[in-house]
């Protein structure tokens, strides 16, 4: 029920946030109005929301009334649906919005899109902000590529009535809120598999085409309850866009996180294992049996596995895993994420044949470069695309975490001296930073 991409049209939000009021009734009148709508939709939106079923059924009453948000918003403008589409347009990129705009108002047509005036910059970056921190979704990419034609539950179609995920084009992909310490999405390899520490306050997740393809893969793997490889250079993304399509995943689906340490051996492997599923971690993964048959049980029940780091694992280790996983009863799904872990795994041929999905994540694109890093952190909305380019082509070579570190530097700068502009001077000066291996 959320709603971006710099990505697809619905969300499941994950770690205890609650949808907003607004979002919630707009998506059960969607579903009301095609005749479809179900206790089982109410229950679904009150559980997102974090109300009873009771308050849903007030709110949707008086969404037929024509009230759908709880009050007026105070902000003094807010983003109709139309303006809200027009950003979708333009990638998420707010200066580009109010461009439009301008010209719509210098056309006499502003009023098309349900606005008087058009607001400052800033203005419109705070709004954008706070609707997508209340759940609104916004559209930018969407991954490629058919569904698999798997027998969809009655929970999941109801999901997909609500919008929570897109039935033809996959799950969605959500730019995150704000975070003081960021994570971008094809950045660094984050999360627990570790990362670059920045500083950059007011950058966001953003997500891209990389990302989404990765939710797509990702998603599909774990409908079929299967494996999935994600391999690609350093720095690309990978670990921070599989936790992207993990948090994408519906509520009820439990993930457990486990990291392959270095050169690790078997109890050390064990113990990994045993820590994400919640098992004892003392004496437990240095007794081989029932360590494996405790694993065999966690493996029972419907969830994803993710092991970050990969390629740190050795042929033997790997077949450890296989037997794992054709334990009779097994119904969860693997996911394998690394740079190398597709050569890791083509050493170990019994799992590499069972492995369902192999997705390779690739570089930012030089025509993604000025929308993703806009949506990224305001210090690029003023950029000159050719300055960007430049930098991409010297130094970034399409790797978003070599750009969160440009960003951090150049964030740095403007903050000594806000009235200085990031031209080609200021960029040049951040990429020096970076030394001879950014």
């Amino acid at each position: 029920m959320g709603e971006p991409e710099a990505g697809p049209a619905g969300v499941v939000p994950a770690g205890g946030a609650s949808l907003a009021r607004g979002v919630v009734v707009r998506r059960l009148l969607a579903v009301d109005g095609e005749g479809t709508l179900t206790v089982l939709h109410v229950r679904i939106a009150a559980e997102l929301a974090g109300v009873s079923e009771r308050t849903v059924w007030r709110w949707l009453a008086d969404g037929r009334r024509g009230h759908v948000e709880a009050r007026p918003r105070q902000d003094g403008f807010s983003l109709s649906d139309a303006l809200w589409e027009v950003l979708a347009q333009a990638g998420g990129n707010v200066a580009e919005l109010r461009r439009r705009m301008l010209r719509a108002q210098e056309e006499g047509v502003l009023e098309q899109w349900g606005v008087e005036c058009v607001p400052s910059l800033p203005t419109l970056h705070r709004v954008i902000k706070r609707d997508l921190g209340a759940g609104r979704v916004l559209e930018v990419a969407r991954p490629a590529g058919a569904r698999v034609g798997l027998q969809p539950s009655r929970y999941d179609r109801a999901l997909a009535d609500l919008g929570l995920m897109d039935g033809a084009g996959g799950p969605l992909v959500v730019d995150g809120p704000p975070v003081d310490v960021p994570v971008p999405d094809d950045a660094a390899d984050a999360g627990r598999g570790g990362g670059v520490r920045l500083y950059a306050p007011g950058a966001r997740l953003v997500s891209t085409r990389q990302v989404a393809a990765v939710a797509e893969a990702v998603g599909h793997t774990v409908a079929a309850r299967g494996m999935c490889c994600v391999y690609g250079d350093t720095g690309l993304g990978k670990t921070v866009a599989v936790e992207q399509a993990l948090h994408l995943l519906p509520g009820r689906v439990p993930v457990w996180r486990a990291v392959a340490g270095v050169a690790p051996g078997l109890p050390q492997l064990r113990a990994s294992l045993c820590e994400a599923f919640g098992l004892p971690s003392g004496a437990l993964p240095h007794r081989a049996g029932p360590a494996s048959q405790a694993l065999t049980r966690a493996l029972a029940e419907p969830g994803v596995l993710f092991l970050d780091d990969a390629q740190r694992l050795t042929p033997p280790l790997l077949d450890y895993l296989r037997q794992l996983w054709d334990a009779p009863g097994c119904a969860a799904a693997l996911v394998l994420c690394g740079a190398g872990s597709e050569r890791a795994l083509a050493r170990a041929s019994a799992l590499r044949s069972r492995v369902l999905t192999w997705h390779q994540v690739g570089r930012l694109e030089p025509s993604q470069v000025q929308q993703t890093l806009s949506l990224f952190h305001p210090v690029w909305v003023h950029a000159d695309p050719d300055d960007l380019a430049r930098a991409g082509e010297q130094m970034a070579r399409g790797n978003f975490r070599t750009w969160a570190k440009i960003t951090s530097h150049v964030y740095a700068a403007r903050e000594r001296d806000p009235a200085r502009r990031v031209d080609r001077e200021l960029i040049e000066q951040a990429c020096a930073r970076l030394g001879p291996y950014p």
